[in-house]
């Protein structure tokens, strides 16, 4: 993607009056491109747009026109699946095998919904009184859509799609940082047909995301991101009572019991720490090892580290690549300094790779952790772990659930049933169990406690952008039973 790059707004691709940004690429320190970003004026009048395009158009009553359009963007993602996965890892730095995986997700998810949709059945029951009851769903309005850096496409369409499957117009604002898939999605969407106004993307940071948030025409917000900004976005909805979503911050653990296989939870906890380079809100950034596998743990896991392939994220064999920015490269390494400064022990990495030239640093272990620690109870989003161990089963659930978060956790562990009842304890929005990490498109995801408000995927993320109306029907003109009763 070449030159300065623009917003799509109301069916036209607009300059942005708010300045240009400068895109670079997070494994070299190096301009990929430059967006131009949105003045409060252009953001009022994408809100606009998708206002006018929810009053005056079918969208919002035309099911078989969604479906035809999701099931057509899918199709036209599909067909570009290899020139947006490059775009991602360009973008992102995350190894471009993970990418293609973010991308066949993305495509799965605009055929779910277009499929869930499509099959939705209207809810209706004859009542006690002889009065039938009909539920009818419907859109909830403008839609303001706020994503992050790490997932820019993925988690984009796990929010555009139900929220365009159900009917909504979308005011979407990727993260300032990696906006490059989204413009690449807003040129398909405009192929597969998507009515004017529908659909307006928006660039720029946080200021731009304020003005989605406050504006009085916007019915629903759904925010992914930081807990301290999540909480501000809280705030301003329930100034006028917005419908709201929030996906927040994790600080996931891992539990290692006694009777797991070792070098199977070496995998899981490589797979679920390292992951997209740490940056993911479920990482397993708590590692919790029964007493008798510590020592032997550690000795696997930094074995592994030790081989893991670091560098450039377009080499097909590129386990790990660059973090996203300079100043989150710093973030991680202040953490690193605050763990030594509590007393833990870098136990092994925590070092920037200079020769790379771009954001790069090796994974970092911690040991000899103890729980009211800032390592152990904020969310680094980062390859930065803790391991730590524990002797019994109640120790290891207290453990698991002593932070303010509760997004996701993992049980490994042979005893299917110890696993479960573990599992019942967590209290996390999703606990794999002899597993970690994979979502699934028709299950819910979201998070407990300080990690967010509300569901996303399955049927859930659907109903997020539904409003539902309950219509009575007295089929006896004239009859009043309740005042029978009374």
């Amino acid at each position: 993607m070449k030159g300065t790059l623009s917003m799509y707004q109301c069916g036209n691709w607009v300059k942005g009056e708010g300045g240009v940004r400068e895109i670079l690429d997070p494994s070299s320190a190096t301009i990929i491109t430059k967006v131009t970003e949105a003045t409060a004026t252009q953001v009022n009048f994408a809100i606009n747009a998708a206002r006018v395009a929810f009053d005056s158009t079918d969208w919002h009553r035309n099911t078989a026109l969604r479906v035809k359009v999701l099931r057509s963007l899918a199709n036209l993602v599909e067909k570009s699946a290899e020139e947006i996965a490059r775009i991602e890892t360009k973008n992102t730095g995350k190894p471009i095998r993970e990418s293609r995986l973010d991308i066949s997700d993305s495509i799965a998810c605009l055929r779910y919904y277009a499929d869930l949709v499509e099959h939705k059945e209207v809810w209706e029951k004859e009542m006690g009184d002889g009065t039938i009851s009909r539920v009818k769903d419907e859109a909830i309005g403008v839609c303001a859509l706020i994503v992050p850096w790490n997932f820019p496409l993925l988690l984009g369409i796990w929010k555009l799609a139900p929220a365009l499957a159900a009917g909504n117009t979308v005011v979407f604002k990727p993260s300032e940082l990696t906006p490059l898939s989204f413009i690449k999605l807003a040129i398909l969407a405009e192929k597969a047909g998507i009515p004017k106004g529908v659909f307006n993307l928006v660039l720029g940071d946080g200021k731009v995301g304020q003005a989605l948030v406050e504006h009085p025409a916007v019915d629903k917000v759904s925010f992914t991101g930081g807990s301290k900004t999540g909480q501000w976005i809280y705030e301003q909805c329930a100034k006028h009572i917005k419908r709201v979503s929030l996906e927040l911050g994790g600080k996931s653990p891992l539990l290692i019991f006694d009777d797991a296989n070792l070098e199977n939870a070496v995998d899981w906890a490589m797979f679920g720490a390292f992951f997209n380079q740490g940056q993911v809100c479920v990482a397993s950034s708590r590692i919790l090892v029964h007493e008798s596998m510590h020592e032997e743990f550690l000795k696997r896991l930094s074995n592994r580290l030790s081989a893991l392939i670091v560098g450039d994220p377009l080499d097909e064999h590129t386990e790990m690549g660059p973090l996203i920015s300079q100043g989150h490269l710093q973030k991680i390494q202040d953490y690193l300094a605050i763990g030594i400064s509590e007393g833990a022990n870098l136990y092994f990495g925590g070092e920037q790779i200079l020769e790379n030239h771009g954001f790069y640093i090796t994974p970092a272990i911690f040991t000899n952790v103890k729980q009211d620690m800032r390592i152990v109870q904020e969310e680094i989003f980062g390859p930065v772990i803790t391991v730590q161990s524990f002797s019994e089963e109640v120790e290891a659930i207290q453990l698991a659930n002593g932070t303010v978060f509760g997004l996701a956790a993992g049980v490994l562990s042979q005893d299917l049933e110890r696993a479960k009842r573990v599992a019942d304890q967590l209290k996390a929005g999703t606990v794999w169990i002899n597993g970690y990490h994979t979502p699934h498109i028709e299950a819910p995801w979201g998070g407990f406690k300080q990690s967010g408000i509300g569901r996303e995927l399955g049927p859930d993320g659907l109903s997020a952008f539904i409003e539902r109306k309950h219509i009575n029907i007295n089929q006896k003109l004239g009859s009043n039973h309740w005042y029978k009763r009374i």
